[in-house]
């Protein structure tokens, strides 16, 4: 008999990753805010839907949530039709949301005063890595119960790692949005200026791509920033709900952020410009 599974929020991220779950034969019931996108979802890939989370939970072995925020997963998870209140003793609670360490440890502690595992596991790779289910999932728990939820999210993930206890997901999803923030103002410096001297960007982005200056983005992102084409997944709104999550968590550690700061308001004047639901490489424009 295949495990049972619910998927809670059906976003540009969470409708393609529940799909997997289902193709990868786990019997999925899903929950969307608006139930209309829950059945669109059920049309294209079977299963079920269910009008709270605590319904779509009930009698799972595995519940996955990705939401937009702190305020919307706490909701979720821990609502009075939250995903806790219809789960079963023995259950794994995976949260995919980008969110706090704080919200983490709060959720792992209610989860574990039922008898219910939990595990932050934001994602990488953005909407194209959902849809070809090729995301990193970095994941905070405990170890049982992550060898226990791995094979679900290897349906969607092509690297899921476990690197430490509850909230060390969400730590490492900080740590990616740092080094991102940094790459990205580089990149746009680097082509602004390229563009500035008269250079064939595109034949330049070609060549040091070759060396120590490449990265993801330079690969994925460099040619479509010198063309000026910002419609490629994660929004700008989003990466300053991220980079606002680093900022605070650096304050409670003593980490030191001053690029990070730096580029976030840089974010927000890209914001201002009306570039709010353009893609975190639009960078560019301010230069």
């Amino acid at each position: 008999m295949s495990a049972k599974a619910a998927f809670c929020g059906l976003g540009v991220m969470g409708f393609p990753m529940a799909g997997h779950l289902q193709a990868k034969g786990f019997d999925v019931t899903v929950y969307n805010r608006t139930a209309a996108k829950a059945q669109a979802w059920v049309a294209k890939h079977g299963g079920r839907s269910a009008p709270t989370p605590a319904a779509a939970a009930k009698d799972c072995d595995f519940v996955m949530i990705c939401v937009g925020n702190d305020n919307d997963l706490l909701e979720v998870a821990l609502g009075k039709d939250g995903a806790l209140a219809g789960m079963k003793r023995g259950a794994v609670l995976v949260d995919h949301t980008t969110a706090s360490a704080d919200a983490a440890r709060r959720i792992f502690q209610a989860a574990k005063e039922k008898g219910i595992d939990f595990i932050d596991a934001p994602v990488s790779g953005g909407q194209a890595g959902a849809e070809n289910g090729k995301l990193t999932v970095m994941c905070g728990g405990v170890a049982a119960a992550f060898e226990r939820a791995k094979p679900a999210m290897d349906s969607y993930g092509r690297a899921v790692t476990l690197l430490g206890a509850s909230g060390s997901g969400q730590l490492t999803k900080m740590v990616n949005q740092i080094c991102i923030a940094g790459l990205v103002q580089g990149l746009s410096e680097g082509i602004a200026f390229a563009e500035k001297a008269g250079l064939d960007a595109n034949l330049v982005l070609d060549v040091i791509s070759k060396g120590a200056a490449q990265s993801w983005q330079m690969e994925n992102r460099g040619k479509t920033m010198h063309e000026r084409k910002f419609n490629f997944g994660f929004a700008v709104d989003w990466m300053r709900k991220d980079l606002g999550i680093c900022l605070e968590e650096a304050k409670r550690n003593g980490a030191k952020l001053p690029v990070t700061q730096v580029v976030d308001g840089y974010y927000a004047e890209v914001q201002k410009a009306g570039g709010s639901r353009w893609d975190t490489s639009s960078l560019i424009t301010r230069l």
